[in-house]
């Protein structure tokens, strides 16, 4: 009988042993949830002292993290022994790893200590995301702790870690630095977007930032930054109890935003469907907020909001829509991760077990994204721009007031995205000029090189504008004596020679002169590099001031000259005059004598309208 009682005392203490978590300086156990038992109070009023009664009833867990998704009617307690292995005292951190769990009350049996966490008691001085407790264990010392967690607002989420002290601060200080980035980087497209909203008075704009400010306050409350940072815990309460808002925000400014992008209006039925979304999501969040079947489901109707927006725009991609082909990828991204924070949210899967930053790359992903997808808006508005540019030249004279009313149309919609527009012109120019260099390196015959030379160069006059322009602030006047500088060195380049340059620039262009005239120098310094000097030896002098309303443009050489009664037909001469008279509205003297001097006049516009 004695050698039974003496193998039952031997199987009891294996089985008490087993349940006991040994510890050391070094322990840092990210599965402590796992070596606990739990026990489930649905009257939500038993005490320590009753929990310890009810030992027997604690059930033995194996699951890292528990999810019970809104589950307000029960406390949930957890009971865990940890014994200390070594002869030094031993300190750790035991951390709650859910920043939103409303109430996280914490006990140590040993030493009769009680402390509550959890959004409805931060400390004030609570620096940590997530609560956490300290304890203590003496040489070879064995504790048993209690945590009891429920909440009533938000779901319930529990996973436990225990941690050294190094080892914690050191996964907490990494973990604010990279949300950090994170909002940091939101926070900059958010504020770029808005300064093109005002720019452009685009409504799409204005959408696309209010999504990324709802992202931005949700993550924050998501995340525990706003609670130790932002929000006292009064205002934690508050806006934890609107916690629907938070999550129906952002999606019902991606709604807008999608509405007016896509202009949905051109789909009726789909668009009348997004309108009832638009009209319901305010209403339930206003009506029915302070029930309980909201709480339960208060995330249903914005996940089912996103999938239809998704349905749209795959519709509208069917109908060749080209703005939805680069969205449609974005909302995949996001339309995944939702549903990943659903199942969180309802207790089915914990993403953040395996991919702790999946909502921060996907809404950073997502916002890339979209931003490629409003700069096509630029890119579409660009080649009209474009277009209607190259049509101005070209287009008789008569055609003259058409175009302008059309460019001007075009040119309030442009005018503060001409920045990023030159930029994209000064490249598809140079691409342009790429391709006439590889065309002409396969050309033998001298003639059609020169003439391939002189295109690059007139297309590369306007290219140097539009790359002046790109680079400063000033979008109305470009920097006019580096512009003609540039133009110099790439004639130069063009025809090497000893030719020495004088230039004295006394006055700035607006933009809209400037082409013109960097267009006629170039046509006439090529015309002096090329004929001016037959030891290609000589000075060429250009002077540009600007005289009681009138600019003054001169360009001088020492050449041989050109016999001014022969008359000529040479595309050069014809365009020179053609934007002189008809672009500037100007005149211009050409006289060879000891050389040729080519003397431009033309009033400024602006001066003699305010005059």
């Amino acid at each position: 009988m004695l050698h039974l009682k003496f193998i039952f005392l031997i199987m009891l203490g294996s089985i008490l042993s087993a349940n006991v978590i040994k510890v050391d300086d070094t322990t840092n156990l990210y599965n402590l949830l796992s070596n606990s038992k739990i026990y489930i109070d649905k009257t939500k009023s038993l005490t320590i002292e009753q929990i310890k009664l009810k030992s027997s009833e604690f059930k033995k867990n194996e699951k890292d993290l528990l999810s019970y998704g809104y589950s307000p009617n029960f406390d949930v307690w957890i009971k865990f022994t940890l014994e200390n292995t070594t002869n030094t005292r031993v300190r750790k951190i035991i951390e709650y790893d859910n920043a939103l769990t409303t109430e996280v009350t914490f006990i140590d049996t040993n030493n009769n200590i009680i402390d509550n966490d959890g959004l409805f008691h931060m400390k004030s001085d609570r620096t940590t995301l997530k609560p956490i407790f300290n304890i203590e264990l003496n040489p070879y010392e064995t504790n048993t702790y209690y945590i009891k967690a429920s909440s009533y607002i938000t779901t319930l989420i529990i996973k436990l870690n225990i941690l050294t002290q190094n080892n914690f601060f050191e996964n907490e200080t990494k973990h604010q630095t990279i949300l950090a980035l994170f909002f940091g980087a939101m926070l900059v497209l958010a504020i770029y977007n808005l300064f093109i909203y005002f720019f452009t008075k685009d409504q799409s704009y204005l959408y696309y930032v209010l999504y990324i400010v709802g992202i931005i306050a949700h993550q924050l409350v998501y995340t525990g930054m706003s609670n130790i940072y932002l929000l006292n815990k009064e205002s934690i309460v508050y806006v934890i109890t609107f916690a629907s808002l938070l999550v129906s925000f952002p999606i019902f400014s991606l709604a807008l935003f999608t509405k007016t992008f896509l202009h949905t209006t051109q789909y009726p039925i789909y668009n009348k469907i997004l309108n009832i979304f638009l009209f319901l999501i305010p209403i339930s969040i206003v009506v029915l907020s302070t029930t309980d079947l909201f709480n339960k489901y208060r995330n249903m109707l914005a996940l089912l909001l996103f999938v239809y927006l998704l349905i749209v725009t795959i519709y509208a991609a069917i109908k060749k829509n080209k703005q939805a082909y680069f969205i449609l990828f974005g909302w995949a991204v996001i339309l995944i991760a939702s549903i990943l924070m659903f199942l969180s949210g309802i207790g089915v899967f914990n993403f953040h077990l395996h991919f702790p930053y999946i909502i921060e790359v996907a809404f950073s992903l997502e916002a890339i994204i979209f931003s490629i997808a409003l700069a096509t808006k630029i890119n579409r508005l660009q080649i009209e721009k474009n277009n209607a540019q190259k049509n101005l030249i070209m287009q008789q004279k008569n055609e003259k007031v058409r175009l302008e009313i059309k460019v001007e149309e075009k040119t309030k919609e442009l005018k503060l995205l001409l920045k990023e527009l030159n930029h994209r012109v000064k490249n598809n120019m140079q691409t342009i000029v790429s391709l006439l260099r590889l065309q002409n390196d396969q050309i033998e015959d001298e003639r059609y090189q020169n003439i391939f030379t002189v295109i690059q160069n007139r297309i590369n006059a306007m290219s140097h504008l539009h790359e002046l322009l790109y680079q400063q602030d000033d979008i109305f006047h470009v920097d006019t004596y580096r512009y003609i500088e540039v133009l110099i060195d790439e004639v130069r380049g063009s025809y090497g020679s000893n030719i020495e340059i004088i230039l004295d620039v006394q006055a700035e262009l607006k933009i809209e002169d400037a082409i013109y005239c960097g267009l006629i120098l170039n046509e006439l310094i090529t015309n002096s590099f090329k004929y001016a000097f037959i030891d290609k030896k000589g000075i060429i002098s250009i002077t540009l001031k600007k005289e009681k309303g009138f600019y003054k443009l001169y360009v001088k050489d020492n050449g041989i000259g050109f016999n001014q009664n022969q008359e000529t037909d040479a595309l050069g001469y014809i365009l020179i005059n053609s934007l002189v008279t008809d672009q500037l509205s100007g005149t211009i003297e050409i006289e060879s004598k000891n050389g040729v001097t080519a003397e431009i006049t033309w009033r400024d516009e602006n001066e003699n309208i305010n005059s």
